[in-house]
């Protein structure tokens, strides 16, 4: 059971990557954050401070402490 969750959860992760190309596509967005979200996705690496803005518990950060490539 866990080789087959393993196997879905990857085929849900390219699903993933397809629909964000497509929504970058439909949008005519091609922007540095647009990619980082598909080179992310399209990889094996897990990056547990991928998301752009702060989790809960994270209320302390300066915002020179955050991932801001995104705002323009």
């Amino acid at each position: 059971m866990a080789d087959r969750t393993v196997a879905e959860l990857r085929q849900k992760i390219a699903q993933a990557r397809e629909v964000i190309a497509h929504l970058m596509d439909k949008a005519a967005f091609n922007g540095a954050e647009a990619h980082r979200a598909l080179d992310y996705f399209g990889g094996d690496e897990f990056d547990g401070n991928f998301l752009p803005w702060p989790h809960h518990g994270d209320e302390g950060l300066r915002p020179e402490e955050l991932n801001a490539a995104n705002d323009d």
